[in-house]
């Protein structure tokens, strides 16, 4: 029997609010937790369960020295939206680890950015099963022409909470 996860509780509950409003309060409760997240002003806009979507807006506090969001904040943004979907996906009783991320700058930025990550429906129901495993999270971050500057992968762990 896995044990209840209350972030995916709360995500569930929110979801049933209008976009805008779910949005804010899964954003609240991100930067909350995360306070470098909360800094560089990351927003939660959506997740159905199976998939999230983040933005970093390209702001003074996320800014590199030529004006577009900074690398650390990129993959700041990327390591969030994923860590974020297997945290709620994982049962209550197991903690989430970033084991690995590659990162590959391709491309300069332009304006803001988006993320958005996804779980398989076998990636849930391993994470659901064993105590122990990891597994490779789908993500792709986009800036606001629709350019991939920055490609990922992203392997995160999961073991039982102590």
């Amino acid at each position: 029997m896995t044990s209840i996860n209350p972030l995916r509780q709360f995500v569930d509950r929110v979801n049933q609010y209008p976009t805008w409003l779910s949005s804010k309060l899964m954003t609240w409760v991100f930067r909350h937790k995360v306070k470098l997240a909360g800094t560089t002003g990351i927003e939660v806009l959506r997740t159905d369960g199976k998939s999230a979507t983040y933005r970093q807006k390209n702001k003074t506090k996320a800014q590199n020295h030529i004006g577009s969001v900074h690398a650390a904040a990129m993959a700041l943004l990327a390591e969030s939206c994923t860590g974020f979907i297997v945290g709620i996906n994982l049962p209550g009783d197991k903690l989430p680890l970033i084991k690995r991320m590659d990162l590959h700058y391709v491309k300069r930025a332009t304006g803001d950015m988006t993320a958005v990550s996804s779980l398989t429906d076998e990636q849930i129901e391993l994470m659901q099963s064993t105590d122990k495993g990891e597994v490779n999270v789908k993500i792709s971050v986009l800036d606001e022409t629709g350019i991939e500057p920055l490609i990922c992968e992203m392997i995160w762990a999961w073991v039982p909470k102590r």
